[in-house]
């Protein structure tokens, strides 16, 4: 009799998001961390707010690679997130601007 589950073959091309394979293991959580850079690209592609794409600029000016610039962009992100979540706060573009400013 032949078992009829699939057997995880890794990520598909182009796996992104909760699409991704979660590692056991692993220090963070990579669909979170995808949906994280996810939101900073669309920031980017979006300039909502223009400060995200301000800080990718200066970063990459700074000789980050674009990869680094993004996961920086993305760190502030997360603190202004976890002011939202934990600490109950509204958001704060100017709070946000600061975050990315500190970055570099």
């Amino acid at each position: 009799m032949r078992d009829k589950r699939k057997k995880h073959r890794g990520p598909g091309r182009g796996a992104r998001g909760a699409d991704q394979p979660y590692v056991e293991g692993t220090t963070y959580n990579p669909h979170l961390k995808a949906a994280i850079l996810e939101v900073v690209e669309n920031q980017i592609r979006d300039d909502d707010p223009p400060e995200t794409r301000e800080t990718l600029e200066r970063l990459l000016a700074a000789g980050n690679s674009r990869q680094q610039a993004i996961e920086m962009n993305g760190s502030a992100l997360v603190e202004e997130n976890w002011a939202l979540l934990h600490d109950h706060k509204l958001f704060d573009r100017a709070r946000l601007a600061a975050l990315l400013e500190q970055l570099g």
